[in-house]
């Protein structure tokens, strides 16, 4: 490796100190040689001269090789100090051809290894904000809601019985609103943390997957949408945390309801893979999403569909607790869709060991898309 430049912008301490002890030496080794055939006064002149000539040498080699990469390593420190990281460009990209190289290259390592930390401080900091201003505007809309409502049925609504029940109705709502946020911000906080360890035992997908949508058909018969269950009765048992699989399942199905149109269908469908795991999708023909988004979407409080989102009551945090609950059981989740056409959320599960299975799985219930021959 070629060294680099160093140009020490004043006078090296260090350097002066080694040639100050190289210059007595030589000084003196010169003056004895010097001295004895030509006697004392031209000893002590050949001693002078020879430490001047060793002095200077010896600091110019110093300065060079030693001292100047010293100064540049407590440049770079005070730089990195200051949070300006332009220096570590300058610095060795290897260990080099010394001792002095290779706490360079140390130096040079720990200041990168800073900048990574801060940049990933940073980013947590205006994450945190940003999760904090969404929070405060998701309780703001239904703690006034609330309150407004409260405030006119103290202000004498009460005596209308029409105005009364709606008002209360509207309260209730609200509540429940603020009831499922808090619920869904304290699963979210647990995921992601570790608090909320997940159970992994054999459990009939067909079984839970029909559960799902019996539980969300009074909601899509308000929306107009059909739902279907495509699970294979040879399907085998699946290995993981039921009731979080069915926390998901909800979810991804009430989205697939909520981002739908009146006639529109939604399938939960599951079929066993060459790779010997079990693929579950919901996949709806609803209005689809856009490229842009996809990659967005299980982030806390992001929505595609803002106005929409509001209107349907969801909290914005359905996603984000699918993806801890997938990422806790060691999958993610794949999305695929096109605006217009419709949206596939999917992910993957382990089959259950062979002979760990209930001997009961088999015996569920089809579901009532299933019973129709939907």
């Amino acid at each position: 490796m070629t060294a680099p430049t160093y140009t020490p912008s004043r006078v090296h301490r260090l350097a002066l100190r080694v040639a100050a002890t190289v210059a007595l030496p030589v000084g003196l080794v010169a003056a004895i040689g010097a001295g004895v055939p030509g006697g004392v006064r031209t000893g002590l002149l050949a001693g002078v001269l020879m430490a001047l000539v060793a002095s200077v040498a010896t600091y110019a080699a110093v300065s060079r090789q030693i001292a100047g990469r010293l100064e540049l390593a407590r440049r770079t420190l005070r730089e990195a100090r200051k949070r300006r990281f332009d220096a570590l460009a300058s610095l060795p990209g290897a260990t080099g051809r010394d001792e002095l190289d290779a706490l360079i290259h140390q130096v040079g390592r720990a200041g990168r290894t800073l900048q990574r930390e801060i940049e990933r401080l940073e980013r947590v900091e205006s994450y945190r904000r940003e999760f904090l201003g969404d929070v405060s505007h998701e309780l703001r809309t239904p703690i006034f809601a609330v309150t407004g409502f409260a405030e006119t049925l103290l202000d004498g609504a009460l005596d209308d019985d029409r105005v009364r029940r709606r008002f209360v109705e509207k309260i209730y709502a609200n509540a429940s609103r603020l009831d499922a946020l808090t619920r869904d911000l304290s699963d979210i906080s647990k995921l992601e943390t570790g608090r909320l360890q997940v159970t992994r035992e054999p459990f009939d997908l067909g079984a839970l997957a029909t559960e799902v949508v019996e539980g969300l058909e009074h909601a899509a018969r308000e929306h107009h949408v059909e739902l279907a269950v495509r699970v294979p009765a040879t399907l085998p048992p699946v290995l993981g945390d039921r009731d979080r699989i069915r926390q998901v399942l909800t979810n991804l199905v009430e989205n697939a309801v909520k981002y739908n149109e009146a006639g529109g269908h939604v399938e939960v469908a599951a079929r066993l893979r060459d790779t010997g795991d079990v693929r579950i999708a919901v996949v709806d023909d609803g209005i689809g999403i856009p490229q842009d988004a996809i990659n967005r979407l299980t982030e806390r409080f992001f929505r595609v569909d803002k106005s929409r989102s509001r209107a349907e009551g969801g909290t914005g945090l359905g996603l984000a607790i699918v993806k801890h609950i997938l990422e806790a059981h060691g999958q993610r989740l794949d999305v695929e869709s096109r605006v217009g056409y419709g949206s596939a959320f999917a992910f993957a599960l382990p089959p259950a060991p062979v002979g760990s299975g209930d001997g009961a799985m088999s015996a569920r219930q089809p579901a009532p898309s299933e019973r129709d021959g939907a």
